[in-house]
């Protein structure tokens, strides 16, 4: 192996490269580029997976007035006469208007260098407006799309203090400044800076620590060929990487061409060739490291703009549908089809993004580190649980259609078309489903992994846990008839997901108050029983006068009136505050429950158990490890229960793995007491009703691929001890089940007769799916229906 490779190596193993270690590369990759360019490349490939991202945006040019003079530069001109120095916001408004209309996510602020430093029509007419600053203005510009769209804006207002970047940071998402190069040379007369005290080194550096200090996800980049040497190029790769390395804020790094122009002071100065600016991608990648963006505008390579991809590229910029690149107004935006078959073409997924990165909002986290709070709602409501753009339409409970892609991939799925030569694909994904497939436990990292799982990868994820279902459970689709009772919607926790309950704040949600009575639920369990049914499931709110005497009389009446009906009722949280309530053991309350006629627990109020998570979502109810042991103590004095995982808050992959991990570990330990939880039921979170949704704290709930891969990682998590893994009609609807069905489901559930926790949320679907049309659904996919017991037993 020799040096070279050693290096490329220690890269692609994650290490980081000295920057001795970096300038040797650098040299040794001039003369052997293509080594470079494919090691990037893969280290892309080996994280990002077949991930590219863009952002759509609309370009608004606040102002072209500048105090600097860069001699490569079209966007700054001095002032004209009869022409505003700035747009007015009822200019930006319309601007933004027209990109809001076109399906933009970004409002792109450019803007020349603090022109009022060195023009008289810029500082008059910022004092007409009542503004000092062009920063001050920005700052109301931005306060107006915000205000009047659904834009977010980003800003690259140039030089910024520590006090400019802060003060920007309520109003935008991001903000970016070139650093271009580190070359003090090119401040020279007749060089690129010359005329730009702007682009001295030492103020772009200064820029760079201002936003990470400001905590602002911050853009920059280099700008290739406009005198800089190949050194010159490093050295500023090197200074950008130092500086995220202290504040953590860089989420892209751009490798701008410079582009020759007619009417530039460098008009007869060469452009960099393809493969200089390969190189220069190449190098930024391996620089950074596998987790920051590498983009290179593709509008600035016509036509070849594609084979950046090779060199590690990840993200094509903002593109805009409605607006010029102002800066480089001769060089059109590629349409974005042309942009989706470009990336496609060579085995990607094109995936928008916002302006500001999935790093930086896919975590509550992450979003409270560097977002404003007046900003997150905005971000949550635009993302999924990856921090990428929300792009199917679909939502839990919701009459929409899957998405057409969802049934093209359980298509692929079956066919085995991620096989297909050239569609990238993270190996380390191919590892986890090849262990999966094999029949080994996945640990938490691989589970978190599996739920990224995009493109190929997530065609293969379904076709793993389709073929674990069919060796686990057959071809059967079951489905019991029963009834949901839910005896109160009156409660006294603060859930902020539940829109069913009803507290003294909660009295605009949907239906009015009310409890029933063990004679009014006893009637139902009659009815029931008398439509066919053989369980009832009775689970309500926690009612402020309930102690745990009126559970047992719920029970004792449905079974005084059906003695031979199978009563699933209660969950760990009416449980847990039932015996409090008496001031006994939860073990003596649930020998107590069993006697009056429970046989079985609902797995809900589990949520998501992860205790950060529930923190945010249901912070004064059971901890993760009380709801552990209420089943725990359930299943020890000879009762059963499911585990469920309501899912699409606020949480993502690496919390939904753990969520897998606490079930699977609680049921290895309660496995030998009664066989354990005899089934999984993924629920995705309906976001209309729910108050954390509307007071902004949550997303729109699951994607329709994360509600899929949700089934999916749980027959793969789950599947070999816990065999049945229930999709939920009322969540999914009728066509949504068909395709989890198809990657890893194999249970339908209930027809309910009753079912208002959902449909209080907002959901469509009806409180009720009869036999008849449970079985045509299950025919429909090539599969044989069977009507189950609670237990999966034959009924009688």
């Amino acid at each position: 192996m020799d040096q070279l490779e050693a290096t490329l190596r220690r890269a692609l193993d994650g290490a980081r490269l000295s920057d001795a270690e970096v300038y040797e590369l650098a040299e040794r990759g001039r003369a052997e580029p293509g080594r470079v360019i494919a090691a990037a490349g893969e280290l892309r490939d080996a994280t990002a997976g077949p991930r590219v991202t863009f952002s759509k945006k609309v370009f608004i040019p606040l102002t072209k007035l500048c105090r600097d003079a860069c001699g490569y530069c079209t966007f700054a001109h001095p002032p004209r006469p009869g022409e505003r120095a700035y747009l007015t916001i009822d200019e930006v408004l319309a601007i933004a208007a027209a990109g809001e209309a076109a399906g933009c996510k970004e409002a792109l602020f450019t803007l020349g260098d603090k022109p009022e430093r060195k023009w008289r029509s810029a500082r008059d007419e910022l004092a007409a407006m009542g503004h000092d600053t062009t920063i001050s203005y920005l700052i109301e510009a931005c306060t107006a799309v915000l205000e009047h769209t659904a834009l977010l804006p980003h800003a690259n207002p140039g030089a910024l203090t520590f006090d400019e970047a802060a003060a920007l940071r309520p109003v935008t998402v991001s903000q970016g400044t070139m650093l271009e190069t580190l070359s003090e040379r090119l401040l020279k007369r007749g060089m690129a800076h010359f005329g730009a005290p702007d682009k001295r080194p030492a103020v772009r550096l200064a820029t760079l620590e201002a936003a990470g200090r400001a905590r602002v996800p911050f853009t920059t980049g280099i700008l290739v060929g406009i005198g800089e040497t190949y050194a010159e190029r490093i050295e500023a790769l090197l200074a950008i990487r130092a500086s995220h390395e202290r504040h953590g804020h860089i989420q892209e790094v751009i490798v701008q061409n410079f582009r020759a122009k007619g009417d530039i002071l460098m008009s007869a100065h060469p452009e960099p060739g393809i493969d200089d600016m390969r190189l220069a991608v190449a190098m930024a990648r391996l620089v950074m490291g596998p987790d920051v963006g590498v983009q290179a505008p593709p509008n600035l390579t016509p036509e070849r703009y594609g084979t950046y991809l090779e060199a590690g590229l990840s993200d094509w910029g903002g593109v805009s549908p409605v607006t010029i690149d102002h800066v480089n107004p001769e060089a059109p935006w590629p349409q974005l089809d042309e942009l989706r078959r470009t990336t496609e073409e060579r085995g990607h997924l094109l995936l928008e993004r916002l302006a500001v990165y999935p790093a930086y909002c896919s975590t509550p986290g992450s979003l409270a580190k560097w977002s404003e709070p007046s900003l997150r709602p905005r971000i949550l409501d635009a993302v999924d649980a990856e921090g990428y753009v929300r792009a199917d339409g679909w939502y839990s409970g919701a009459s929409t259609a899957p998405p057409a892609a969802a049934s093209v991939a359980i298509e692929a799925a079956h066919a085995g078309a991620w096989r297909v030569p050239g569609r990238i694909t993270r190996p380390s994904i191919g590892r986890a489903l090849g262990r999966a497939a094999d029949g080994e436990e996945l640990g938490e990292d691989e589970l978190s992994l599996l739920f990224t799982a995009r493109g190929a990868e997530a065609e293969r994820l379904f076709g793993v846990a389709d073929e674990l279902r069919k060796a686990s459970v057959g071809d059967e689709v079951t489905y019991v008839v029963n009834r949901n009772i839910n005896y109160t919607n009156q409660c006294y926790y603060k859930c902020g997901f539940c829109a069913f309950s009803k507290g003294p704040k909660s009295l605009n949600l949907r239906g009015a108050p009310y409890l029933l009575t063990p004679e009014e639920v006893a009637g139902r369990a009659v009815e029931a029983w008398e439509r066919g049914a053989t369980e009832v499931c009775m689970q309500g709110g926690i009612h402020g006068s309930f102690t745990g005497d009126d559970y047992a009389r719920y029970l004792e009446a449905v079974k005084e009136a059906v003695p031979e009906m199978h009563v699933h009722a209660f969950t760990a949280l009416e449980i847990f505050q039932g015996a409090a309530t008496l001031g006994v053991p939860v073990r003596d309350f649930l020998v107590r429950l069993r006697e009056a006629g429970l046989a079985t627990l609902p797995g809900t109020a589990a949520e998501v158990l992860d205790d950060e998570i529930r923190a945010i979502i249901c912070p004064d109810k059971v901890t993760t490890e009380e709801w552990v042991e209420v089943h725990r103590i359930a299943h020890s004095v000879g009762l059963r229960s499911n585990a469920t995982i309501m899912f699409g808050t606020v949480e993502g992959p690496r919390n939904w793995a753990r969520h897998l991990m606490v079930v699977r570990r609680l049921h290895a330990e309660i496995e030998d007491d009664t066989g354990g939880l005899f089934e999984f039921v993924p629920l995705p979170f309906v976001h209309m009703g729910a108050p954390i949704y509307l007071k902004g704290r949550a997303r729109r709930g699951p994607t329709f691929e994360e509600a899929l891969k949700m089934h999916a990682v749980a027959r793969i998590a789950l599947g070999a001890r816990i065999p049945n893994i229930q999709v939920s009609w009322v969540k999914m609807g009728v066509e949504g089940s068909k395709l989890a069905l198809q990657a890893g489901a194999n249970d339908l559930g209930g027809i309910l007769m009753d079912e208002n926790i959902s449909r209080a949320a907002g959901a469509d679907h009806g409180q009720e799916l009869g036999p008849p049309e449970m079985e045509t659904l299950i025919r429909d996919i090539g599969r044989t229906p069977r009507r189950r017991t609670t237990l999966y037993g034959v009924p009688a």
